[in-house]
């Protein structure tokens, strides 16, 4: 029998949660998604020193200011990346932009010229945004100009509904992370079947499905392959390498739980705008805390990455 994973390739698209190009060419992923918690890790290791040195070198000859560099360094990731995955690779927003549409559009357009000038085309490339109300407002305007964009950070159906409204080309709803905020606040245990991040992406792909919702769903953020399991048919699922090994090395047989014909389940449908989802939100504690969070983590982490390239950038002087 096929392994789990190649089982799951049959069901839905797989994608490496990833920066680490030695790991997405083992198990040959379809897309990758990057951040930058991932490239941190990944900028860290000597395999891929040559990608943070060409970035140094750029904004020494060009006096780039150490924001720029470290886009820089993330493009340059991702046009590796674009070598290695046959589909698309994900490049986040800066985290500290999560609250502001102009700069978040600006920041994409930037990002994508830069992928073009190395003749990347934008169709290789998501723009990865958080799921705020005017991260979904500049989605809406990006998606316009032929910039597809991955909203990210969803841990409510109505941040999902937001992004589709934006006609968002894909979200990412993290699984994991809701989970350990159920169990953080006393829930539990949970099996695969009532874990609460499966439910929430089970629901939002119900209601897309049932709605004609042509946003890509795709899971992430898993903390073991039972979420994954009960997530088999999702449009797209973006797993860790080490969640992907394990899958490789199960001969298991994998039943497919959701299917694009079958929206059962779906919630009523929902009529949003900025008011209405910011009141949603407000009464949603998981999701308003793990939001915040997540883009607290992300900006720390972007705030970490500029560091090590300020201090490259030093030490080139």
């Amino acid at each position: 029998m096929a392994s789990k994973l190649e089982q799951l390739r049959a069901m839905s698209t797989v994608v490496a949660d990833t920066g680490d190009m030695e790991a997405i060419r083992s198990f040959a992923p379809t897309d990758s998604t990057t951040n930058p918690t991932l490239i941190l890790k990944a900028a860290q290791l000597p395999a891929y020193a040559q990608l943070i040195e060409e970035a140094v070198a750029w904004g020494r000859k060009g006096g780039a200011p150490i924001g720029a560099v470290a886009d820089r360094l993330a493009v340059n990731f991702g046009a590796e990346l674009t070598r290695i995955v046959p589909g698309r690779v994900s490049t986040e927003v800066d985290a500290d932009l999560s609250f502001d549409t102009a700069a978040t559009i600006a920041k994409a357009r930037a990002l994508i010229a830069d992928y073009a000038s190395r003749g990347v085309p934008r169709e290789r490339i998501l723009i990865k945004i958080a799921a705020t109300w005017e991260g979904a407002q500049a989605a809406a305007v990006l998606q316009k100009e032929g910039i597809d964009c991955n909203l990210t950070l969803i841990f409510s159906l109505t941040q999902a509904i937001a992004c589709a409204g934006a006609k968002a080309f894909l979200i990412s709803p993290f699984v994991g992370r809701i989970l350990d905020w159920h169990v953080k606040n006393g829930g539990g245990p949970y099996a695969a079947e009532t874990d609460p991040g499966v439910v929430s992406v089970r629901s939002i792909y119900a209601y897309f499905k049932a709605y004609g919702i042509s946003t890509v769903v795709m899971g992430a953020s898993f903390r073991n392959t039972g979420e994954i399991e009960a997530l088999a048919g999702c449009d797209r699922l973006t797993i860790s390498p080490q969640l992907l090994d394990q899958l490789s090395k199960d001969q298991g047989a994998l039943v497919r739980k959701l299917s694009p014909d079958d929206a059962r389940g779906a919630p009523p449908k929902i009529a949003l705008d900025e008011k209405a989802f910011r009141w949603m939100m407000n009464e949603d504690a998981m999701a308003t805390e793990k939001l915040a969070e997540g883009i607290r983590t992300f900006a720390h982490d972007l705030g970490a990455l500029r560091n090590l390239v300020g201090a490259r950038l030093a030490a080139a002087a």
